[in-house]
């Protein structure tokens, strides 16, 4: 790739990043004129939907792992794809208006390592495919790997940088989990909203490798797959987002998106052991901050009172690591979280817009 190559993927996602920060978390508050916008009714399609859209401005595929050592040390881990357009349409090589966007991440209780890589869409730098299924952005991949039924039964994640990378296999021991209305996912009053499924039932073992050598660990994952053209309301700002394991092995989604006229929206699946998801409207969850800490000039919530009084679910929530923070071209806080009072369990925390 030429220099002048390279200053005109930066120069692109620059724009964006600064459009990203004036308008609002990922622009996801912008129009979205010319873009497909999802509709209800529109079923979820396997496997195609785990591949990309490109008709649609905004995409990624979020992975997050709660792991443990031998020892009982805890880790977290984080892999993440983005896919944005900036024009609707496509073409080919350098034509395509596909930018992608990579984060890694490694938490432990006392460091939080953090990676980020871009690339053009259309030469073969990162992509989606379906059968089999890979993501992958440079050298950093989301893999099928054979003897699963779905795409996404059995996969392997591998990313880093100088600093820290991991090598971790995921088996799927549950279904695929609609978020939502069958997976058409409301994000505020007036009807905003993304296509939303997850798989929240990975097994994980592997090694995570910091800087004084490598760490075999084994845990629970859960990943992502969400889409959309204007998923937000422009008086939106950001979110306040969990991925829950609890020890009775329910799990649980949930999130609310600060609004800067009013109460925020809030959105919760309660999903059964079996896989059987239980879609719970606005209201129906609350997330009240307990304690914060100061990290890159900014306060930030760590400590979470979380209820879900339909599933008599009472608990606090507390950061692994409060400094947790994703010093990205988008800056976010992101990390593991552990689960005390009405249930014990482990899980995820992401937090937009502080």
């Amino acid at each position: 790739m030429n220099v002048k190559a390279i200053a005109l993927i930066m120069m692109a996602l620059l724009l964006v990043a600064g459009q990203l920060h004036a308008q609002g978390f990922g622009g996801l508050g912008t129009q979205a004129e010319g873009f497909a916008v999802p509709k209800r009714g529109v079923p979820l399609e396997f496997p195609g939907d785990h591949g990309a859209h490109d008709q649609y401005r905004i995409e990624w595929w979020y992975l997050t792992a709660n792991l443990q050592g031998a020892d009982g040390r805890e880790y977290g881990v984080q892999w993440t794809l983005f896919r944005s357009a900036l024009k609707p349409g496509n073409g080919e090589g350098w034509s395509t208006p596909q930018l992608w966007m990579g984060h890694a991440a490694l938490t432990t209780p006392d460091r939080h390592f953090v990676a980020e890589t871009r690339a053009r869409g259309g030469i073969g730098q990162a992509g989606v495919t379906t059968s089999p299924f890979k993501a992958w952005i440079d050298d950093w991949s989301l893999v099928g790997r054979p003897g699963g039924g779905d795409q996404l039964d059995a996969l392997s994640v591998k990313a880093g940088n100088a600093e820290f990378s991991y090598d971790l296999a995921l088996n799927a021991e549950g279904p695929l989990v609609a978020q939502g209305e069958r997976g058409y996912s409301v994000k505020s009053q007036s009807g905003s909203a993304s296509f939303y499924y997850s798989q929240p039932f990975y097994r994980v073992a592997g090694t995570v490798n910091l800087p004084e050598g490598p760490v075999q660990v084994t845990g629970q994952a859960w990943l992502d797959r969400e889409w959309s053209s204007q998923p937000l309301d422009s008086d939106q700002q950001g979110w306040d987002w969990i991925s829950l394991h609890l020890d009775n092995g329910a799990k649980v989604m949930g999130f609310q998106l600060r609004s800067t006229d009013g109460e925020p929206y809030t959105s919760a699946t309660w999903i059964n052991p079996d896989g059987r998801p239980e879609p719970l409207a606005n209201g129906a969850i609350s997330m009240i901050p307990l304690n914060t800490t100061e990290v890159s000039n900014r306060t930030v919530p760590v400590e979470w009172a979380v209820k879900l009084p339909a599933r008599k679910l009472d608990i606090r929530i507390r950061a692994l690591n409060p400094k947790a923070w994703m010093a990205t071209s988008f800056p976010y806080w992101e990390g593991p979280v552990s689960i005390s009072g009405s249930h014990g369990g482990r899980g995820y925390l992401e937090m937009t817009g502080y």
